[in-house]
């Protein structure tokens, strides 16, 4: 992540209900950092995003790829596998 926070065009606001000790873990954070409430939750959503959202965007994009046709029988991945290590070793 690193850098300074930059401030980008938004949506209008978003309500969520948060359990109350999530809540007030934001609130120290907020305090602590000098920053409001929004800009350490948009932070958490980035780094989750980067994380284990993208492995679920990557599982996503995959089943589109899959659905549209472009993707490779396993079978035939394997045998070619096999085909090369076959010559290699040979």
């Amino acid at each position: 992540m690193g850098g300074s926070y930059e401030q980008k065009p938004t949506v209008p606001p978003l309500t969520l209900r948060l359990p109350t000790d999530v809540l007030r873990d934001i609130e120290k954070i907020a305090t602590a950092s000098d920053r409001t409430r929004s800009w350490v939750i948009v932070r958490a959503l980035k780094v989750y995003l980067a994380n284990e959202g993208s492995d679920i965007l990557a599982i996503v994009k995959g089943r589109e790829e899959i659905a549209a046709g472009d993707a490779h029988d396993m079978d035939d991945v394997i045998k070619e596998i096999e085909a090369l290590v076959n010559t290699k070793a040979a």
